[in-house]
Formats: C-alpha cells, sequence, structure tokens
C-alpha cells in the first residue's frame, strides 16, 4: 500500500514541478543533498459533486487514509477537509473545495460549464490527482472568475494538481526553525507571501505556516497564452501536543492567508 501511496504522490509531484520550477531550488536549498519530507499536499475543487472532496478524496481513502478535520473560510466561500495516513512520513492532503452558489450568475455558469466538460470516467481514474485542465476556457472568463475569485480563476487555468506542496520544518537537518527558513528563503531570492505577516500562526495554535509566492508559467486559454502565477511551495513547523505528540491538524485563520500566495504580485 505504502509503494502505491508513494507511486502516486511522485506522480503528483511531477506534475507540480512541470508549472513550478522553482521547487527544485527549494529542495537544493533545505535539503542539503537529502529528501525533503513534505508536511502535506493541498488541493482545490469545487462543491458540485462530480468533483466535490468526496471524489477527490477517495482516491486517497483507498490508499489507507482517512478523515480528520474540517475547515471553514467564510470570506473566501470555501469548505475543506485533511486527511493523514498512518505512516507520518506521508503527506497529509488538504483539499477546499469552493462554495459555487455563493458566487454571481456569470460565475457560477462558467464554472459549472468547465465541470459539465469533464468525463466522470476520468474522475474516477487513479491519475484525477495529477490531470490538469478537462476543458477550453477563455482568457475573458478567467479574468471574470478572477474579479469574484482567485481561487476560481486558479483551478480554471489549472484545474487538478497539487496547488502546493509544503515542506516539514520538524524533519529538516539544517533548520530547526521556520524564522531561519525564511531568511535562507529570502536570501536566495525567494519572495515570501506576506498577507497576515510572513509567519502564520505560533506555537500556541501549534502551527506555524509560511510560503513563498507562487511562481509564474504560461497557460494557454482558448483563445491566447498568458503568463499568470501557477503555484508554490508552503512550510510548517508543528509543535507537540500535551501527549508528546505533534499536532496534525490545521489553523484556518494561517490557510486562509496561504490561500493567497497565488495572488499576481
Amino acid at each position: 500500500m505504502t509503494t502505491q501511496v508513494k507511486a502516486l504522490f511522485d506522480n503528483i509531484w511531477d506534475n507540480y514541478l512541470a508549472v513550478t520550477p522553482s521547487a527544485k531550488k527549494v529542495h537544493q536549498l533545505l535539503g542539503s543533498g537529502n529528501d525533503l519530507i513534505n508536511d502535506h499536499v493541498a488541493y482545490r475543487t469545487f462543491n458540485i459533486d462530480k468533483v466535490s472532496i468526496d471524489k477527490l478524496s477517495a482516491h486517497l481513502l483507498a490508499l489507507g487514509y482517512v478523515e480528520k478535520g474540517e475547515y471553514h473560510f467564510e470570506a473566501k466561500k470555501l469548505y475543506a477537509k485533511h486527511f493523514e495516513h498512518a505512516d507520518n512520513t506521508l503527506p497529509k492532503v488538504f483539499i477546499s473545495q469552493l462554495l459555487v452558489e455563493e458566487f454571481s450568475e456569470k460565475a457560477q455558469a462558467i464554472i459549472h460549464n468547465m465541470v459539465a466538460q469533464i468525463d466522470e470516467a476520468a474522475v474516477a481514474d487513479a491519475s484525477f490527482l495529477y490531470s490538469g485542465t478537462h476543458w477550453q476556457v477563455s482568457y475573458e472568463d478567467y479574468q471574470a472568475l478572477l474579479e469574484e475569485s482567485e481561487y476560481a480563476a486558479w483551478m480554471a487555468a489549472w484545474g487538478y494538481r497539487a496547488n502546493h506542496f509544503t515542506v516539514s520544518i520538524n524533519h529538516l537537518q539544517n533548520y530547526n526553525d521556520i524564522e531561519a527558513v525564511n531568511q535562507a528563503l529570502k536570501d536566495a531570492g525567494f519572495v515570501l507571501n506576506a498577507s497576515g505577516g510572513e509567519i502564520k500562526g505560533d506555537p500556541i495554535v501549534k502551527l506555524e505556516q509560511s510560503s513563498t509566492m507562487a511562481d509564474t508559467h504560461k497557460v494557454a486559454f482558448s483563445d491566447q497564452t498568458v503568463e499568470i502565477p501557477s503555484c508554490f511551495y508552503e512550510f510548517a513547523k508543528r509543535y507537540p501536543l500535551e501527549d508528546g505528540t505533534l499536532y496534525s491538524g490545521f489553523v484556518a485563520a494561517s490557510a486562509d492567508k496561504i490561500f493567497e500566495s497565488t495572488n499576481a504580485a
């Protein structure tokens, strides 16, 4: 089972790397020649039955993952869940979905048109989590979505792929705290997400997070090709609970700001 999970994440990683070239630089910088342990991988989707959290998570549940926490993001009109594997060296998976009905009729129509173009067999296939887009959408429609929700516009452009991977600072050999990681990144020329401060969270909530701003990459829309924000890398430091185990959940207030890593610079 673990071999199957690792094979899945190898494919997810390769797909992510194709539009996030800076991720290799992160590994070179923080890994010191060693493989990095990823704390979690994040996905975006819509609360439409064909592609809901339940449909994406079915691929994980089949490989031994279990559902853990749920989260609400009222300002961004999102709902999310996270999933964990018994092998804690395997990444947790955080899946959020846009509450489509809370947007304008125009935005809803664009989103429903995209989802209608997805073959249901594709959703059920093991490759769905690294399959990208299944639709044609114009740059005009992308911009219309962007006016209401950066999240929705990102989905229109990039589809089903990891929105970000997350380095586990707890597993790094040469860094013990998030401040040192952030400084190393800035010294190497990375731009960090400063929304809500460079460090989101604190030891009190048992989780500290930071992230780079997304790379940019060209997207071939139906009418033109445009370079836009793609994916990013996050960094997480977890703190122990009273029983000594590391906190494994997420902090909604922090995650809310992490979403903004794909905003245009």
